[in-house]
């Protein structure tokens, strides 16, 4: 990889969507409260990050219930973890070349 750079996915650009995609790289599933928690973000700001990596086909979504309460947590697709260790390889290599 000549340009590092150039690898970089630009939906993973946000702190929030790289702590997301962090956290459902070491667990198989994340629900809502925990991210919002972790993140230290409002229900609305998480929303929407969460939104633009399903719409990208990046997490998958999976609404249920705890009781009477709802409960939505959410998994890395193949593809979202496929594209995401590449992120992290471009980010890797440009690290590299400054040393």
């Amino acid at each position: 990889m000549n340009n590092p750079i150039q690898a970089l996915n630009k939906l993973f650009d946000s702190r929030v969507r790289l702590g997301i995609m962090s956290a459902l790289m070491v667990n198989s599933h994340v629900n809502f409260n925990s991210l919002k928690e972790l993140l230290d973000i409002t229900d609305g700001n998480l929303a929407s990050h969460l939104k633009a990596l399903e719409e990208h086909q990046i997490i998958k979504v999976e609404k249920g219930f705890i009781g009477k309460k709802t409960n939505t947590t959410y998994t890395l697709t193949k593809l979202g973890e496929k594209q995401f260790k590449a992120h992290i390889a471009a980010l890797e290599a440009m690290i590299k070349a400054t040393k």
